[in-house]
């Protein structure tokens, strides 16, 4: 029976044995078909994921080239795209200052879709000006080329008025050189005449382009009234100018200036009584000489009367001799 019993015991701990055998094999083929699934979805995962990274690679590598970079910005591309695998590869922390990043880009196009939009409203307000302008400026255009018109022909009439006056001016000069040469001959003449009409006399002299005659040999002292051996010498000069007046080319506006001087010495309290200063007593002295002159048939329009005073003196000395130079007329031929 004991037997019996080990024999039925080991028979009925054998099903059990062989049902939690079973048991842990299904176990284990269920934790393995999970592993195998876990692990088939995972490698599907990770393909993905480098699908995903190579499309990226081919994306970027096409605008790369789409864009025609230069090989630096290649290199540089290139160095980025490892850059971003080890971002991706960093997680969250990357992908939060991408997106801050992105948001201050978003900032920045919004406010240059502002601006392009406030410079397109101004550019539609300022077309009815653009316009206006362009009208404006068309009229200024013809105005400009109507003035540069008025200016070419100004110009043309001002150069033929320039070769005009040129001419103009060549044929006076020449006629004022030819008046000046028969103005010297004539005073050339009358000098020679009335030199010759006096005779040689130290009191009267040529100086320069006049003939001087000292006081004294016409006035007394302090006097203005010629005196009869003055007047004789004076109808000499006039029977001179009478004489040549026909030689004298119509044309020539000629006069006999007389220039009245005193000497530096101040009047004296007689002289003061008739006359206020030298100026006075020369310029009456040349009045009174025009006067004889034109009383013996010199035309008056001929005569021009001056008193210089003491101011223009020929000699700076004090002495008798040279006041008495400096007291003195002056005849000049010369133009009205």
């Amino acid at each position: 029976m004991a037997r019996r019993r080990s024999r039925g015991g080991e028979a009925a701990i054998w099903p059990g044995f062989v049902d939690g055998l079973s048991s842990l094999i299904l176990v284990l083929m269920v934790v393995l078909s999970l592993f195998v699934v876990a692990q088939f979805y995972l490698g599907e995962a990770l393909t993905q994921k480098d699908t995903e990274l190579n499309s990226l690679r081919a994306q970027i590598a096409k605008l790369a080239e789409d864009l025609g970079l230069k090989e630096a910005e290649n290199q540089r591309l290139a160095a980025r795209i490892v850059t971003l695998e080890d971002e991706i590869k960093a997680g969250e922390e990357r992908i939060a200052a991408l997106v801050e990043e992105l948001a201050v880009a978003g900032s920045a196009i919004a406010a240059s879709a502002e601006e392009l939009q406030a410079e397109k409203a101004l550019s539609e307000e300022q077309k009815s000006e653009i316009a206006t302008l362009n009208a404006q400026l068309a009229a200024l255009r013809k105005q400009l080329a109507s003035l540069q018109e008025a200016l070419e022909a100004a110009e043309a009439k001002d150069l033929e008025q320039q070769a005009q006056i040129e001419n103009l001016s060549q044929r006076l000069n020449a006629a004022l050189a030819r008046k000046v040469s028969e103005l010297a001959e004539v005073r050339s003449r009358f000098f020679e005449e009335l030199r010759k009409a006096l005779g040689d006399r130290d009191d009267v002299r040529v100086v320069g382009d006049r003939f001087v005659f000292e006081s004294d040999v016409l006035f007394g002292s302090c006097s203005s009234t010629i005196s009869p051996q003055g007047k004789l010498e004076l109808d000499k000069l006039a029977d001179v100018l009478l004489e040549i007046r026909g030689q004298i080319p119509s044309e020539i506006a000629w006069v006999i200036r007389v220039d009245g001087h005193a000497d530096q010495e101040a009047l004296g309290p007689a002289c003061r009584l008739l006359y206020d200063s030298n100026w006075h007593l020369s310029a009456e002295r040349a009045i009174s000489v025009v006067r004889h002159l034109q009383g013996r048939g010199v035309p008056g329009n001929r005569l021009v009367a001056a008193g210089f005073g003491e101011y223009q003196p020929l000699v700076q000395g004090r002495d008798a001799a040279s006041l008495a130079q400096n007291r003195r007329i002056e005849f000049k031929l010369t133009e009205r």
